[in-house]
């Protein structure tokens, strides 16, 4: 009978105790918040960035872009600070304080015709640089060469310029992806990110493609949900449909949508010439696609709320996790 007893009492006080155990795990799942809900929206919210890369890269690169700025369609971009063009793109900045603009960290050169080279002397950024002197032509070569402490250098120099042209960067990103190429090179970014306060590119769903994303993480480390951008595997009569298609595919949560804007004019021919990936034909159709009012429709049928990098950098310049 008392063993009968014992058991009774050991059987209540397991389940009692397992009880506490799903009740706390239950707890905390509730007290997880989406991005979403962190940023004041339902947590079935579709949140959405349009937002324009390479802004500094050429005359026809800032005319198209601020144009796009001016219909609300896309609210977002980033600056490539070392690029020939980034004076006139920072004299926006200046004019406009309340305008999206992050920088478009650069440690790639990628046309043949038209190149550039770092913000740091060239004595400090020698690994950088290829045989002609300007950043390598791709992400791999960059990555397979540099040296983490002169990216790391660049970087932040890159950042300091940029400030002392009177542009408040909202957010970081990588031109090209470079920064994204490996364990250190990424490390290295969330390090300055962090030094800067400042959001950065990152997606939950690199989570399978970079498997040691989540262990790099910090608790006040900041990852939007999805991310869209077109590929070279898209026809160009097949642009409109794309884009079309992946906005109604939106999901909750915040979704940043990147494109590529310039006019297909002379300079852009002739500085993308024998590149049409990201050429001139291709920024043309981003524009055509991201100033017409059809997408202001398209937003509107599938209630989704445009946002900025701006708000989500509220969120890291006051540490909230």
């Amino acid at each position: 009978m008392k063993r009968s007893i014992l058991i009774t009492i050991v059987i209540a006080s397991s389940t009692f105790a397992t009880g506490q155990t799903l009740m706390t795990v239950a707890n905390a799942q509730a007290e997880v918040e989406t991005l979403a809900e962190r940023l004041g929206y339902s947590p079935r919210a579709k949140l959405l960035i349009v937002h324009a890369d390479d802004l500094g890269m050429a005359r026809s690169v800032n005319a198209a872009s601020i144009k796009a700025f001016e219909t609300g369609l896309v609210n977002s971009g980033s600056i490539m600070v070392p690029c020939p063009w980034f004076p006139e793109i920072a004299s926006y900045a200046r004019s406009h304080p309340e305008a999206d603009l992050g920088l478009h960290l650069t440690l790639t050169s990628e046309w043949t015709s038209y190149r550039w080279g770092p913000v740091l002397s060239k004595g400090n950024a020698a690994s950088l640089l290829d045989r002609e002197g300007y950043f390598h032509l791709t992400e791999t070569e960059a990555a397979k060469h540099m040296d983490a402490r002169e990216a790391e250098a660049e970087i932040r120099a890159q950042i300091e310029r940029a400030r002392a042209f009177g542009i408040r960067p909202t957010h970081l990103d990588s031109h090209m992806g470079t920064l994204y190429q490996n364990r250190t090179l990424l490390e290295t970014l969330l390090r300055v990110a962090r030094d800067y306060k400042l959001p950065v590119r990152l997606s939950r769903e690199w989570f399978t493609r970079i498997p040691y994303l989540p262990s790099m993480l910090e608790p006040n480390d900041i990852c939007i949900d999805h991310v869209i951008s077109i590929g070279p595997d898209v026809p160009p009569e097949g642009w409109g449909a794309f884009y079309a298609d992946a906005i109604k595919s939106i999901r909750p949560g915040v979704t940043e949508m990147i494109i590529h804007l310039a006019y297909d004019d002379e300079e852009m021919r002739a500085a993308t010439v024998n590149h049409p990936d990201w050429g001139a034909g291709w920024r043309q159709r981003d524009f055509d696609f991201f100033t017409n009012d059809s997408l202001r429709r398209l937003l509107k049928e599938n209630d989704i709320k445009l946002i900025t990098w701006r708000e989500i950098g509220k969120l890291a310049a006051s540490g909230q996790n």
